[in-house]
């Protein structure tokens, strides 16, 4: 089992010049969802996600060798075109956190620009795939300094980095499906870093979709941040906990076997329970928007009347994410524009499906 230490890099000239790495990382949506952090973060609970292949951060890690090494590291942030102050304290504390593992990016002075496919704050974890794409391509310029570095490593390594900027960003390295945090049923699970399982996913869930309905837009009253401390002393956190561990075991063979009824029932009793959990905490809130329960109320209803396995799952937000088989989805996109759209923000949809990961370009 890798340890963080095994992510130290070697000594290893740090010279590569000046260059540039041309990338991208999707963002990925979980199916048992994580809440609650411990340490640096490190999850309280087991995860697994869909990494999806549309919505996704494209960043060019620009980088020039410096003679001598900077007490901190050195960058600019150009985010859509512009130099983006306000991004650079979280991207600081990113570099913060990882130099001890890549140690070489103090040498260099990195110009990064990034831009994302899909609107920022549409309520899609761009925190996942943004952190997810820096450390790929932090990655990618280590593999330059040790070309002897195998890619399972190194995507082991960028997973482990990305987790330190963003806890579901190690979920965005690999696809289509990565579980993150320790289980007994997934054979080299990590809380360091995403793995995939050791299963082959039943070939309904290979082209698997995912439609995302933007009810709002714009930052959240609360944080996933601060949402994940409010577990701390949360009376129904060790129940939650276990629950998880238990919903991860039973989705696993339904991803195995194509059981879409049990895959249905899993995923969106976890959406829900993930919501009760902030509506429970001390203090308490909700991200759901009414629009967002008008929207599960015709999913249930739709797939009621019809046999359609179209069921829906939430981040920590109110956007909706709706999840179907690719076989129905005519159906489906006829079913939002009818009756969907309404409850969207300028009838705003994304439409996404499942992808393989971070990549370069």
């Amino acid at each position: 089992m890798k340890q963080s230490q095994d992510f130290m890099a070697a000594d290893y000239p740090t010279n590569d010049g000046s260059g540039v790495i041309n990338c991208e990382a999707p963002s990925n949506i979980a199916l048992v969802k994580y809440w609650g952090k411990t340490a640096v973060q490190i999850p309280a609970n087991p995860s697994v996600s869909f990494t999806l292949n549309h919505s996704k951060t494209v960043t060019a890690l620009y980088y020039k060798y410096l003679e001598n090494a900077s007490p901190e590291v050195s960058f600019d942030l150009i985010f859509e075109g512009k130099f983006n102050e306000a991004f650079k304290p979280k991207i600081r504390k990113f570099f913060e956190l990882v130099e001890t593992y890549v140690p070489f990016v103090k040498h260099y002075h990195f110009e990064i620009h990034t831009h994302n496919t899909f609107p920022h704050s549409s309520g899609i974890a761009s925190s996942a795939s943004s952190m997810g794409a820096l450390a790929f391509g932090l990655i990618q310029l280590e593999k330059k300094l040790n070309p002897e570095l195998s890619e399972s490593f190194l995507n082991q390594k960028a997973s482990f980095l990305a987790r330190l900027g963003s806890g579901s960003a190690c979920r965005s390295i690999e696809g289509p499906l990565v579980v993150w945090g320790k289980h007994a049923q997934v054979k080299e699970s990590s809380d360091l870093f995403g793995v995939k399982p050791a299963l082959e996913i039943h070939p309904v869930f290979s082209d698997y979709q995912d439609t995302i309905l933007l009810i709002d837009i714009g930052e959240k009253s609360v944080s996933s941040s601060q949402g994940h401390q409010l577990m701390h002393g949360h009376p129904f956190a060790q129940n939650r906990f276990a629950q998880a561990h238990d919903q991860l075991s039973k989705l696993l063979i339904a991803l195995e076997i194509g059981d879409l009824d049990q895959f249905i029932k899993i995923t969106e009793s976890e959406a829900l329970t993930l919501h009760a959990m902030m509506m429970t905490s001390q203090p308490y809130f909700i991200l759901m928007k009414p629009e967002t329960l008008r929207v599960i109320e015709k999913v249930w209803a739709f797939r009621k009347e019809t046999a359609v396995p179209l069921c829906f799952t939430l981040d920590a937000g109110a956007n909706v994410h709706l999840l179907y088989p690719k076989a129905n989805k005519k159906t489906v996109l006829d079913f939002i524009q009818s009756e969907l759209l309404i409850f969207c923000k300028n009838n705003a949809f994304i439409d996404d499906e499942v992808g393989s990961g971070a990549k370069l370009l």
